[in-house]
């Protein structure tokens, strides 16, 4: 695993490397509505399954995955933010929405083209050799013009990964990280306000961010690819509420409900994040144009920003 500095690979620290045992998690208590049986594999089947679980790091790690944050957060951004911002009256936040993003007790990040720098399921796609078919239907899904399962399910069939043609991805292609995101997470987390991943992308790509943010890994909510036992792609867990067109406003509502929490925030990019603002889930929607401006999803938002140091400045 190698991060880019100042344009050179730098080698990940042996702390970050892959380890692999069995590993399922999905959310409880959801709404029987929001249940699936549909994989076709039984409770004790899937424990069979061999899937990659997170990325570990030591307790005595954390200077050395400091350094290895600011590593990832060095690397500038790949779009010019002025002009678009010109055409937009979102960038100015109203005093409501000021007062309560300063006051909020969780925020809930999406991952692919907001915390990370690129979509995940593209690249690896890309890896695979499928990277242009995928990246149409990737674009198609976050523009709301299809279903998120339509398209999750076409890009796998695509992909058709291995779980050593998966391995192989993550330790070649480390994720990249959007500039002041670390800050921004340091300064939710002096302050108290709790952060959670809530991704359409999949779990094995999204631990190693979790674990260079230092975001823990119950608090990620995403899909999960299933390997068989020769490492064979057998499908994704269809039980993830992230894997349904909604997915993640189901999510986002059962953290604050598990959580009690009385305002949360919503950052993100897509359509799918956009949904996650409504009763019962995220108070308040903040599109990130940083990496892909998605007009559509920026009209509707609450507040539209193109650099974290933004929503970093506005904490003060």
């Amino acid at each position: 695993m190698e991060a880019l500095m100042n344009g050179r690979a730098v080698p990940a620290p042996a702390f970050l490397r892959l380890q692999v045992q069995p590993h399922h998690r999905s959310l409880s208590s959801l709404p029987s509505s929001c249940s699936s049986s549909s994989t076709g594999l039984t409770l004790k089947q899937k424990q069979q399954l061999s899937i990659p679980r997170p990325f570990r790091t030591p307790s005595n790690s954390r200077s050395r995955l400091v350094n290895f944050t600011m590593a990832y957060s060095s690397i500038q951004p790949i779009e010019e933010y002025v002009s678009r911002a010109d055409r937009f009256d979102k960038t100015q936040p109203s005093k409501d929405v000021l007062d309560l993003w300063r006051t909020v007790d969780a925020v809930c990040f999406d991952v692919d083209s907001t915390v990370c720098l690129d979509e995940g399921i593209d690249e690896f796609a890309e890896f695979c050799g499928a990277g242009k078919a995928v990246a149409e239907w990737t674009s198609r899904a976050m523009d709301g013009s299809v279903t998120f399962q339509e398209a999750l399910a076409a890009r796998l069939s695509l992909i058709n990964p291995s779980l050593a043609k998966l391995h192989d991805f993550l330790e070649k292609k480390p994720p990249r990280i959007s500039p002041g995101i670390a800050e921004l997470v340091m300064k939710l987390k002096a302050k108290s306000i709790d952060i959670f991943l809530v991704s359409g992308g999949f779990r094995q790509m999204i631990n190693p961010v979790a674990s260079i943010l230092e975001i823990p890994f119950e608090n990620i909510f995403a899909n999960q690819l299933l390997f068989g036992n020769a490492g064979e792609f057998v499908g994704f867990d269809k039980d993830e509420p992230t894997s349904w067109s909604g997915g993640k406003a189901t999510a986002v509502q059962q953290i604050r409900k598990d959580h009690n929490y009385k305002t949360l925030v919503m950052i993100g990019d897509g359509a799918t994040d956009l949904e996650a603002r409504q009763p019962g889930g995220a108070d308040l929607f903040i599109c990130y144009g940083g990496v892909q401006l998605r007009e559509a999803v920026a009209a509707k938002a609450d507040w539209l920003v193109f650099n974290f140091k933004d929503l970093i400045n506005s904490l003060d």
